[in-house]
């Protein structure tokens, strides 16, 4: 089986795991916690776009070994995927809650996908994310949004693009740059908008929640955690695992909750400044700070790892 057929399967059964938990667990079942929002065929299309734009970059790469799909990377899909499930329920069934236009947590276990990819390659990445997000979502009972889904997978997926590079060194600082521009287009957007209102759920078992902008601090985090990966760039310079797995990491998470932001454009209908400040920020700052933190000790353990098995 080529590498071309099996990443088509990998793609085809996290499709047919989303339809298969929104479809006939959510209304087929009429499961609560299975069901999505509104405009659900619009949530599949973003799916499948994001589908094709992993076609579109094995299209152009295909030689890489990054592309390799045995046993162990299927292994290692299972695995991520469970881990991150079971860690975003954790942390999303809790009170971490911050101020967005959608149900937003702090999310530490988005460090899985992206170390995962890094380690593991781009389609164990992607499957991390995407069906792991997935069936933590389903676990959480706050409802499925797929295209959320499929954004993490995209997290997990860019993160894995590192493997495409033999020397791990070249293309580092470009990846740097692109999400510093990044950063700061996102960013300015909060400046020119920072009073947009957001729904803060504070008791969210009772209904109950009110309206409030996002924090400066929330603003700025996107910012923040770039500046914490320039650090980690720093001090771990002669790392290169390090800092590679955490650079990739963070274009993926801006990428990955990018897209997945901006698709509620034209599922939810916001305007612009309401996905990049009410969605993105509160989602993707968070997450890049943990990134600058957590993929380090991922990184070190696996390692540590790696070195007592003789690997």
């Amino acid at each position: 089986m080529s590498n071309f057929t099996k990443l088509v399967l990998a793609l085809v059964v996290t499709l047919v795991i989303f339809l298969g938990l929104v479809w006939i667990g959510g209304s087929v079942l009429n499961i609560e916690r299975l069901q999505t929002g509104e405009n659900p065929v619009l949530r599949f299309v973003f799916v499948i776009i994001g589908l094709l734009v992993v076609l579109a970059v094995y299209y152009f790469t295909q030689d890489s070994r990054a592309w390799v799909i045995g046993t162990r990377e299927v292994v290692y899909m299972g695995i991520g995927a469970a881990l991150y499930a079971v860690l975003s329920y954790l942390f999303n069934g809790t009170v971490f809650f911050v101020p967005s236009v959608s149900q937003v947590a702090l999310r530490p276990a988005i460090v899985i996908p992206m170390f995962f990819g890094y380690a593991f390659g781009p389609v164990v990445g992607f499957f991390t994310g995407a069906v792991g997000n997935m069936f933590g979502d389903a676990l959480t009972g706050f409802g499925l949004f797929p295209q959320w889904s499929l954004g993490n997978g995209l997290v997990g997926f860019v993160a894995g693009l590192a493997m495409l590079i033999a020397d791990k060194r070249k293309g580092l600082n470009t990846v740097l740059i692109a999400g510093g521009v990044l950063a700061l287009i996102f960013t300015l957007m909060y400046v020119f908008n920072p009073a947009i209102p957001n729904t803060l759920f504070f008791l969210p078992e009772e209904g109950i929640f009110g309206d409030q902008p996002i924090t400066l601090f929330a603003g700025m985090s996107v910012v923040v955690g770039f500046i914490l990966v320039l650090l980690v760039r720093l001090v771990f310079g002669s790392n290169i695992d390090v800092t590679a797995a955490v650079t990739w990491g963070m274009l993926g998470n801006l990428l990955g909750i990018g897209f997945a932001a901006i698709s509620d454009i034209w599922i939810n209908g916001y305007s612009p400044a309401v996905a990049i400040v009410g969605e993105f920020l509160p989602a993707a700052g968070p997450n890049l700070i943990f990134a600058a933190i957590l993929v380090p000790l991922l990184v070190g353990a696996y390692a540590a790892v790696g070195r007592q098995s003789g690997r």
